[in-house]
This record gives C-alpha cells, sequence and structure tokens, in this order.
C-alpha cells in the first residue's frame, strides 16, 4: 500500500526532502513551505487534488511531495509561480520525479530493502554499461533569457540535474554569443554579467 500523508505530515516530508536544497535568492521566497502555502498550491493548480479523504481531513500522497518539492527547486532556480504554472502542464510523472528527486511510484525503499537479501555478485569483471534506449531518455529543455529579445534553449537527455552554478556557467558561455548578436544589431546587450 502507498504512503498517504496528513497536509501536517506532507509538510514535515517536504521540509525534510528540501533542506538539502539551496536556499533561494529571492528573500520573498519562502525555503521550505508550510502548510498556508501547500494549501495556496492546491488553489493556483500547483497541487493535485488529495488522493483521499478520510472524514475532513484530506490525504495526500508521493506525488504531492514530488510537486511541492519540484516547485521549490523550480524557485530557488529563479523561476516564478506564474512561470511554473506554465510549465506544469508539461510535466509527466516521470519528469516530475527526476525534476524533485522523489520516487512517485514508492518502490524505491521496497527494492532497497530487498538488495541487501539478495546474494552478491559472482563476477569481479564489470559488466559494461549499455546505453539507454532512446525511448526511455525523457529531455529536459533549459530556457535562459540572456538579453531583451534573446532566448537561449538547451535541450539535455538522460538523467540531469541542473544547479544554480550550473544555470550560471551556461550564462557566461553564451556571452560571446550576446555579445556577437548585440554587435549585429539582433539583440540587446544585457547590462549586468551573465
Amino acid at each position: 500500500m502507498d504512503v498517504s500523508w496528513t497536509l501536517i505530515e506532507l509538510v514535515a516530508e517536504a521540509i525534510a526532502a528540501i533542506t538539502s536544497l539551496p536556499a533561494p535568492a529571492n528573500g520573498q521566497i519562502r525555503a521550505v513551505p508550510d502548510d498556508r502555502t501547500v494549501r495556496y498550491y492546491g488553489t493556483i493548480g500547483l497541487l493535485d487534488r488529495p488522493i483521499a479523504m478520510r472524514g475532513r481531513t484530506a490525504l495526500y500522497g508521493r506525488k504531492h511531495l514530488a510537486q511541492i518539492v519540484a516547485i521549490k527547486r523550480l524557485q530557488s532556480a529563479g523561476r516564478s509561480l506564474a512561470e511554473i504554472q506554465a510549465l506544469w502542464p508539461t510535466l509527466d510523472d516521470h519528469s516530475l520525479a527526476r525534476m524533485a528527486g522523489i520516487d512517485i511510484a514508492g518502490k524505491g525503499r521496497a527494492l532497497r530493502k530487498e538488495f541487501w537479501k539478495q546474494a552478491p555478485a559472482r563476477s569481479v569483471e564489470p559488466t559494461p554499461a549499455r546505453p539507454r534506449p532512446v525511448a526511455e531518455r525523457h529531455p529536459v529543455e533549459l530556457r535562459l533569457e540572456l538579453a531583451p529579445n534573446c532566448m537561449l534553449t538547451v535541450a539535455l537527455t538522460g538523467d540531469v540535474a541542473l544547479s544554480t552554478a550550473d544555470v550560471h556557467a551556461l550564462r557566461a558561455a553564451a556571452a560571446p554569443l550576446v555579445a556577437e548578436l548585440a554587435r549585429r544589431g539582433l539583440a540587446a546587450q544585457n547590462q549586468e554579467t551573465p
């Protein structure tokens, strides 16, 4: 049976999952959500409806936890709630789980328990890593506004987790491109350094 949490328990799980994330750069954004914030996410459509009701108490599952963590990850990367709302319909469960680092299906814990019961592998030869089939790869698209009217889109495949430092490095690497576009009059030079 899958887990179910009350709102208070869901918030506690979210706080435990979010504490490893970098703090948001914007001081107006809370680093961790409270129950009121989570209710607000539900009101604006960022959080699915509860999976069940126990009397008047709503129950939430792993997908809700993944949604909260993903929202906070996106906010810490500088995304606004409006941008996240626009992104939300494009995410499937697999992409959401990868973005949040939360096992939505709930199979991970059971597999870890069973791992210790398995006999050790007899072969000492390392098995060559086989590339995953293309059908299993889910592209991650990162859009960076480099200058007014100048957007850089980077599509990445495979298991990718971008940090804030990665985004800053990509902006810095794109600086010569922005300078060339500005020199040709195709984009305005951004006043701040990337």
